[in-house]
């Protein structure tokens, strides 16, 4: 029996199931927590609790039904891999490491989907098995690791509240605020934050199915989950909502900007990934915790559409992910252009698609919070480079000329047409549905009708500079290129500077020690000496008396050493 297909038939049925439980709960107001007690140690308990809650269920239900619309799409991306089952089983590990996640509210057993998480990434992005492919890998691997041991850290902080329970924690003193640095440091990692951020673009290694879920609903997002569950406890630590502010901010405005300089489709959605988790970041800083719950489920609908897309461009145009290859997708594949213009739009904001209702609505509630004109600015330029670069990406691929072979006609079988359009519809229908469904969303903004449409002029001004830019092919200075393709520099001091100091003095050992003193002093130089000290021409021994007493002497000592 075929693993790959039926799996796709399985998560949904299971999506389905999570999303009628969410409603029941929303519907009957109640939360649902099992507990099993596993080790009574007296002051400490540890225990496995599951906690069935409106949260916990609906973003469980978005990530089924989102890796089933991946798994039934990459049965014709990875049509031609020999292992798709073994493909197939790794995302399935993939996508119960995010539910364990997700339902287990204890900081110690999280840890087994935390974990699991940065383990079957690595495994995934490296999966096309070539050098550029393992190193992407082993820099995600390694940024994660510093977010796990981040968390096993902070697990042994919380032994002295007598339990890892993460919805019952209470603030205590200095230790608390330790330990809430630690859990926003792994959460920062894991959602590819600045200082962190340069793992992202380089996990586009994976293949495109595998891309399409952990940058739209898994990997990235598990930050985010994170921070949510734990806000309650984070709050409580002042300076936490404004360190969070501040990077989030600088991480939106770095993407952005990086975005608009950059060819690479799978690059310029990665990137895109980057400024939307920026923005919930913001959000949260912003202390609005259900409104980056909102913006996080309906960002993942209309990213894995936006990835889908991208697969299925990559296919048609011989495995090329250059965007000045491809154009006039109007007329050769209507059904994915159509579906890349709404994934398109409800990025940027549009008025009633899906990012509408939660991402203008956390920039007109940033305007009721006292931070500075610098933050408010950034924001809206971030607002601004979104349009700016989903424009560029669209009239690229849209209205271009085609530049492909002459010889070759892209086309949409349905296999792949299936999951496209079951994604295109929560892209335009999710906001409004959360809007109305979810309890804790404050509906109610009343302010100056000119700063409410403000994020909308501001998106206008963004279009209006993308067609101008890609109507007379403007340019970019080469510093500024080269800063931007190296996302700020974040890319080689993630990387070369590390390896570089470590190579560094690992020569410098090598060279002034095992090659100089310990040769000198050890085996080689006593070998030296002892074969210096004879000499044995045809049988006959010449003995060197001062020689002899030399090497007797150092032997001696060896060997006293040795027996101390």
């Amino acid at each position: 029996m075929s693993i790959y297909k039926y799996s796709p038939k399985l998560l949904f049925v299971l999506a389905m199931t999570a999303f009628s439980s969410s409603m029941w709960l929303m519907y009957t107001n109640k939360m649902i927590l099992i507990e099993w007690e596993l080790i009574n140690l007296g002051s400490s308990i540890l225990t496995l609790p599951i906690i069935l809650d409106i949260k916990g269920c609906m973003f469980s239900s978005v990530v089924l039904f989102i890796s089933a619309n991946v798994l039934n799409f990459s049965k014709s991306y990875m049509k031609e891999d020999k292992f798709i089952d073994r493909f197939t089983m790794l995302v399935l590990l993939f996508v119960l490491s995010m539910n364990l996640l997700i339902y287990l509210p204890s900081l110690i057993i999280l840890l087994l989907g935390w974990d699991g998480l940065g383990l079957v990434s690595f495994i995934l992005v490296i999966y096309y098995q070539n050098s550029k492919s393992l190193a992407a890998g082993m820099l995600t691997a390694i940024t994660n690791r510093i977010g796990d041991v981040m968390i096993l850290l902070s697990i042994a902080l919380t032994l002295n509240q007598g339990h890892w329970d993460i919805m019952n924690m209470w603030f205590n003193g200095s230790v608390s605020n330790i330990q809430i640095m630690m859990i926003m440091v792994a959460a920062m990692t894991k959602s590819a934050q600045m200082p962190f951020s340069s793992w992202l673009p380089a996990a586009m290694a994976a293949p495109t199915p595998v891309s399409a879920l952990v940058h739209s609903s898994t990997l990235v997002t598990a930050g985010v989950f994170l921070l949510i569950r734990f806000y309650p406890f984070l709050h409580k630590l002042n300076m936490f909502n404004t360190v969070l502010l501040y990077l989030a901010m600088m991480t939106m405005t770095m993407s952005g900007l990086c975005a608009c300089v950059e060819w690479d489709m799978k690059k310029i959605i990665a990137l895109s990934t980057l400024s939307q988790l920026g923005l919930m970041m913001c959000s949260l800083g912003l202390n609005l915790p259900w409104f980056t719950y909102f913006h996080m489920v309906v960002h993942a609908m209309f990213k894995a559409l936006l990835f889908i897309c991208a697969g299925i461009l990559i296919s048609n145009y011989m495995h090329s992910q250059d965007l000045r290859w491809m154009g006039n997708l109007i007329k050769y594949m209507p059904m994915t252009a159509s579906c890349v213009l709404i994934a398109n739009l409800a990025m940027s904001g549009f008025p009633f698609l899906a990012a509408f209702y939660s991402k203008d609505t956390i920039i007109e509630l940033s305007m009721f919070n006292s931070h500075s004109s610098i933050i408010m600015g950034l924001l809206y330029l971030s607002v601004g480079i979104t349009s700016f670069y989903g424009v560029r990406f669209m009239y690229s691929i849209l209205l271009n000329n085609y530049m492909g072979p002459a010889l070759y006609s892209p086309s949409e079988p349905k296999v792949v047409t299936n999951p496209m359009l079951l994604l295109a519809l929560p892209s335009i229908m999710s906001g409004t549905l959360l809007w109305w469904l979810l309890p804790s969303i404050d509906k109610h903004v009343i302010m100056e009708s000119t700063l409410m449409l403000s994020p909308f002029y501001i998106s206008l001004i963004g279009v209006f500079l993308a067609y101008i830019w890609n109507a007379y092919n403007a340019d970019v200075e080469y510093p500024t290129l080269n800063m931007n393709a190296n996302m700020w520099y974040l890319t080689p001091v993630s990387t070369q500077i590390p390896m570089f100091t470590y190579f560094s003095v690992s020569k410098y050992y090598l060279e002034d020690i095992d090659h100089s003193w310990l040769e000198i002093c050890g085996g080689v130089g006593m070998h030296h000496l002892v074969s210096s000290s004879s000499n044995m021409p045809y049988g006959i021994v010449k003995y060197s008396p001062t020689s002899i007493l030399l090497s007797s002497s150092i032997m001696t000592l060896v060997f006293v050493m040795c027996l101390i």
